[in-house]
């Protein structure tokens, strides 16, 4: 394969793998390590294009700078918990939408936690387990596609900069993943960004996000 193919396949693999390319930007990679890593999962054989591809690897992009806002964002950040939340998926059309809305409204008008969040293949909504019953009430049966409860939700929120600082859902998911804890939904929106979490990864996820925030 020539060269220039190594180099760009290289390239892209980085892109797409960020611990291995974060690694180099922060020049604390093994390039032969990682030179061997990238042949595994490539199916490259020879790893000397390899390691020159990797030395090759912007370390720019800004990386200090980016890492640095995103210490300033967290320092400013705090983190809010609920528990006993429920996640609500449901079938698309706009009848589960206009079904939805009394409800909606009236959780919102008690102060009650009510999200509802379109997506590609669906609706979800998440709210308190106890207002589960009274948005399925308003569905029909076949409108349902599932509901998870003993949830709890972890929100971030941060000072409006979080808006011109990239990076930082990476961040926070990265250091949650690293502890091996599963996130069941995720977003970020305006001034938040909030996770819906497995009641039983709550302590590990609190003790992880207040060490990143320090």
């Amino acid at each position: 394969m020539p060269e220039s193919s190594v180099a760009e396949r290289v390239r892209e693999h980085l892109d797409a793998h960020p611990t291995l390319g974060d690694a180099i930007r922060l020049g604390i990679g093994n390039y032969s390590a990682i030179a061997r890593r990238i042949c595994e999962d490539l199916g490259l054989t020879g790893t000397d294009a390899v390691v020159a591809a990797c030395r090759r690897y912007p370390r720019g992009r800004g990386e200090s700078h980016r890492e640095a806002g995103i210490r300033r964002v967290m320092r400013k950040s705090r983190i809010e918990t609920r528990t006993k939340v429920a996640a609500l998926t449901l079938s698309q059309g706009a009848d589960v939408l206009q079904r939805l809305g009394d409800v909606v409204e009236e959780l919102l008008d008690e102060n009650l936690l009510c999200r509802v969040i379109q997506v590609s293949r669906g609706t979800v909504v998440i709210v308190d387990e106890d207002s589960a019953p009274r948005v399925l009430r308003r569905l029909r049966e076949s409108q349902l596609i599932s509901v998870r409860k003993n949830l709890v939700e972890v929100a971030v929120t941060s000072p409006e900069s979080i808006e011109e600082t990239p990076g930082l859902l990476r961040h926070l998911a990265g250091v949650l993943a690293a502890q091996g804890i599963n996130i069941v939904e995720a977003l970020s929106c305006y001034t938040d960004t909030i996770f819906l979490l497995n009641e039983g990864d709550l302590n590990a996820a609190l003790a992880v996000l207040t060490r990143t925030l320090k």
